[in-house]
């Protein structure tokens, strides 16, 4: 009885904890919701992303979860000590249980398979997003170690900051001229790579107004931790208002201050240009694929 006592009393204990973890957790993400931004979606696509995590990983508990009860279970009812145990060695050839612990996974795997196949397909970042609303492009540059926004239509560009109006698609558009990164706004959609002579595309919209923290998610060096940008969704009105006091700045970027603002610096305050380089995207990506005049 003296040996039976303290293995009771782990398993007594061991259970409560598990059960404390799990009953704080729910209250510990809510308590922390304005730091795991991927949970606490601002935008659509984050919002559809965010919900085919919770049904994968509510699929993959219905194996995890009966493992972790059975694995207590077994080890207690098979100990060494319960002699009342019944062992049976031609167990490991029994076909039903076979059939349980290779099928159920199998099935199990077989929807999530098709559930991230179709949702692939259904977040394509190229896809344009359906609303009635003109989406809003901006050109997205990452350089080292700062990101660089281009408004082509409106004439304007900025250095780690960007805005755009609240349910307004924004069509961005991508490339480096730096070492490859990786453009993430974690609250509005998932992470999409800005690579040198290449042009990647990312459809993004946000819910409601508000200041989303956007970053690099790739690691670029010495400067990587300072990557970061304020993506802010206004209404159409505040959007049109800061268009026009960004036209009125008193720094213009021509294609001679660009070369200047891509020589590598770190924790680069916000910067708003009038924008002078026409095409100055396509000329990036061109002066990558063929070769420069001495």
């Amino acid at each position: 009885m003296a040996r039976k006592r303290p293995i009771r009393l782990i398993l007594v204990l061991t259970g409560y904890i598990l059960f404390l973890f799990m009953f704080m957790q729910p209250f510990l993400v809510y308590q922390f919701r304005d730091y795991i931004a991927v949970l606490f979606p601002k935008g659509i696509i984050a919002l559809e992303q965010r919900n085919l995590l919770l049904i994968i990983q509510g699929i993959m508990l219905l194996v995890i979860i009966p493992v972790y009860i059975l694995t207590f279970i077994f080890s207690w009812k098979y100990r060494a000590a319960n002699k009342r145990a019944t062992y049976d060695p031609d167990l490991v050839d029994n076909k039903l249980a076979e059939v349980i612990w290779w099928g159920l996974p199998l099935v199990l795997t077989l929807i999530v398979s098709v559930l991230t196949w179709q949702k692939t397909h259904e977040l394509d970042p190229y896809k344009p997003l359906q609303s009635d609303k003109k989406p809003v492009t901006i050109q997205v540059i990452a350089l080292q170690w700062k990101w660089l926004f281009l408004y082509p239509e409106e004439k304007i560009a900025t250095v780690n900051f960007l805005q755009f109006p609240e349910k307004t698609p924004v069509h961005f558009v991508l490339t480096a001229d730096a070492p490859t990164n990786s453009f993430w706004i974690p609250r509005l959609g998932g992470q999409i790579y800005a690579m040198p002579k290449m042009r990647t595309e990312l459809y993004l919209m946000a819910d409601d107004a508000g200041d989303f923290r956007g970053s690099s998610a790739n690691l670029s060096g010495e400067g990587f931790a300072g990557m970061h940008f304020i993506a802010r969704a206004s209404s159409e009105k505040d959007y049109q208002e800061w268009v026009e006091s960004v036209k009125k700045s008193s720094h213009t970027l021509s294609l001679e201050e660009y070369q200047k603002l891509a020589l590598p610096s770190q924790n680069n305050p916000e910067g708003h240009y009038q924008l002078q380089a026409d095409n100055l995207f396509d000329k990036i990506i061109d002066k990558y694929m063929h070769p420069q005049e001495k």
